[in-house]
């Protein structure tokens, strides 16, 4: 049992003002402080898991302008979304890999706060790290909480790590 290593659930998404490959500031922070504060020398005694959840949009056409689709269509556009999640998960994979940390990373599809917590109780990691941005409560009303559901419902502990101050941009609500 002492050999076991300590399994990480990381949620990652992609930024909001950069768009795919690029990790969210929030992302970012919460792999980098899990990295430095967690993990730090110890890298055979953890294993990071990466979850990137993608939410379709509520029509199901993504960027598409047309009305009318084909099946083929939307497969296409699944693929399209696949490739570029496959991207954003490339980026934490390879941090990983330059450091030693062993992990694995895998896309879902749903909404965000739901599959999450649907991945920890198929997972059974020993804590999950989500990234915040700490929003005010009339911007929370608006966007939502992913990591406050996460807190609530997740059947593991919680870290939820907030972007500093210096990484916030002009709209909190962009990550």
């Amino acid at each position: 049992m002492a050999d076991e290593q300590t399994k990480i659930m990381m949620a990652v998404n992609e930024s909001t003002i950069k768009g795919y490959p690029h990790p969210s500031i929030s992302s970012k922070g919460a792999f980098e402080w899990t990295l430095d504060k967690i993990v730090r020398s110890n890298t055979a005694g953890f294993k990071l898991f990466f979850l990137h959840v993608q939410v379709p949009d509520e029509d199901g056409f993504d960027d598409t302008d047309s009305l009318f689709a084909s099946p083929e269509d939307f497969k296409n556009m699944r693929h399209k979304d696949k490739i570029k999640g496959l991207h954003l998960l490339e980026y934490f994979v390879n941090q990983c890999h330059e450091r030693g940390v062993s992990c694995e990373a895998w896309i879902k599809r749903g909404d965000a706060k739901e599959v999450i917590c649907h991945e920890v109780k198929r997972v059974h990691p020993d804590l999950l790290v989500v990234g915040c941005r700490g929003l005010g409560p009339f911007q929370r009303v608006f966007v939502g909480t992913v990591s406050e559901f996460c807190v609530k419902h997740a059947e593991c502990p919680v870290v939820t790590i907030k972007r500093s101050a210096s990484e916030t941009p002009q709209d909190p609500v962009d990550d």
